[in-house]
């Protein structure tokens, strides 16, 4: 008879995001972090967060770090503190002792040689390479050897799994191996531990990438030889890129970190893609972490393999960044232009940052963006000069500059309508376009011949600011004509 999982209770479900810390997170563990935490909040459960590191010579100090500090950033914090895999070996081992005394496990001393042979022999037999151990039935084994704990795994019947995503799916159980549980050095492999630990943690149910997909008949077997209840399992599609193909780096950074570092992306903004990626709720593209948490559900999850575009997560960043507060955005766009060795921002500086991000935030799509706009507002003066806007101060233009700064000097209050009106002004009296009157005064500001309104950056800049920095290009031209 198929042996079947049972779905979990809904109420309240604990779930768990179970990476291993052998690189910086990833989009793909990203976003099954985010669906185990979304489902957990959307039935009032629990989210919990396990750290696999038994594999000492993989896992690193700063892999923990990365992944605490990228779920950290997208805001996904675990409920309970963090489990480390590796402080439970001892729990581990006790299980498998205790189902050796059982009887669902055996000892088996073969030796890596002897497994290496064996399994060649099959193949060579033409029959399959699951290792068939001699020990299984004996109990005369030497006292004086190591040996390995294998589970007596089923050879009859199939294991039948109702996958939340993946539909029904059915394993046949002449497949399954005897595999190892705790090595013949006393260490947990990553099956025995993965078991044990859902179960102490209270997990209903686990929620992961589809690559794990064949270890859950494996799993089964373990979990029902210790009579334990089987959560419900789901998992998740790949995530390819935009092309249709596997994920990697030539679609762009594939680490949480480099969306933020490099890239200049905000949380919420991936958070958003990330939630698009293999769930959907109709045509909703844009969907708040409140609007999230009310409508996630598995049921919304497709089995299609999920595709990762970054134009559109850039299209996305533009509209967050646009909703964003200032004052965070400032802090932010800050902590990029002081990266640099010696760079610094004075309180001046801050000022003008943060008056600037209400109309340079509606230009950007990324952070990058937005502080290369920023920049040309707070450099020390007198501001340097490009080729271009060094030519447009040649000249006509530096005269032009010089009646410009005599008449916005009188505009009060000092403010971008009065100061258009009063450039247009002297525009129509020099008989020229608001152009030509605009270009010289751009030039003297920022130092480039590209920016946003000439007249909103004297604004924000302020008037002694403003009529500083155009009175340093007039005074530069002067001393080189």
């Amino acid at each position: 008879m198929p042996a079947s999982t049972a779905p979990a209770s809904l109420s309240p479900p604990v779930v768990r995001f179970a990476p291993s810390p052998t690189g910086e997170l990833h989009i793909g563990g990203a976003r099954t972090a985010l669906f185990n935490f979304l489902f957990a909040r959307h039935h009032g459960g629990t989210f919990l967060l396990r750290i696999e590191d038994t594999d000492r010579a993989r896992s690193t100090g700063a892999a923990i770090g990365a992944i605490l500090d990228g779920l950290a950033w997208l805001g996904l914090e675990p409920d309970r503190p963090v489990v480390f895999q590796s402080e439970r070996q001892a729990r581990h081992a006790e299980v498998a002792h205790a189902l050796l005394a059982q009887g669902g496990a055996y000892r088996c001393y073969l030796t890596a040689a002897e497994i290496e042979a064996a399994r060649a022999r099959q193949l060579a037999e033409g029959r399959s390479a699951r290792l068939e151990s001699p020990w299984r039935d004996r109990t005369d084994g030497p006292e004086d050897r190591p040996f390995a704990i294998r589970l007596r795994a089923p050879r009859d019947g199939e294991t039948v799994v109702e996958d939340a995503v993946q539909g029904r799916i059915v394993f046949p159980n002449a497949d399954l191996d005897d595999f190892v549980l705790l090595r013949s050095d006393g260490t947990p492999t990553y099956m025995l531990a993965v078991v044990v630990d859902d179960h102490d943690m209270g997990v209903t149910h686990v929620i992961r990438g589809d690559d794990h997909l064949p270890n859950t008949p494996r799993q089964l077997a373990l979990i029902r030889a210790l009579g334990w209840p089987v959560p419900t399992y789901a998992h998740l599609p790949m995530i390819h890129g935009a092309d249709g193909t596997k994920l990697s780096k030539r679609h762009g950074a594939v680490g949480v970190a480099a969306y933020r570092d490099e890239l200049g992306i905000l949380p919420e903004a991936l958070e958003n893609h990330l939630l698009r990626l293999g769930w959907a709720h109709g045509d909703t593209e844009i969907l708040s972490r409140e609007e999230a948490i009310r409508l996630f559900d598995l049921g919304g999850v497709g089995r299609s393999p999920a595709r990762f575009d970054l134009k559109k997560l850039e299209s996305l960043n533009a509209h967050y960044l646009r909703a964003a507060d200032d004052a965070r955005l400032a802090a932010l766009v800050a902590g990029r232009l002081e990266a640099g060795p010696g760079a610094s921002l004075g309180a001046d500086a801050r000022r003008i940052l943060l008056r600037s991000m209400a109309e340079l935030k509606t230009r950007a799509r990324n952070l990058n963006q937005l502080a290369e706009s920023a920049r040309p507002l707070l450099g020390p003066r007198p501001i340097s000069m490009d080729a271009g806007a060094a030519r447009l101060l040649d000249g006509r233009g530096r005269e032009i500059l010089g009646r410009a700064r005599a008449v916005l000097e009188e505009v009060e209050p000092f403010e971008r309508a009065g100061l258009e009106a009063a450039a247009r002004a002297l525009a129509g009296e020099l008989g020229v376009g608001l152009g030509e009157v605009a270009g010289p005064i751009r030039a003297a500001l920022t130092g480039t011949t590209a920016s946003p309104s000439v007249f909103w950056i004297l604004e924000i800049l302020g008037r002694d600011e403003g009529l500083g920095r155009l009175q340093d290009a007039i005074g530069t031209m002067e001393s080189t004509a």
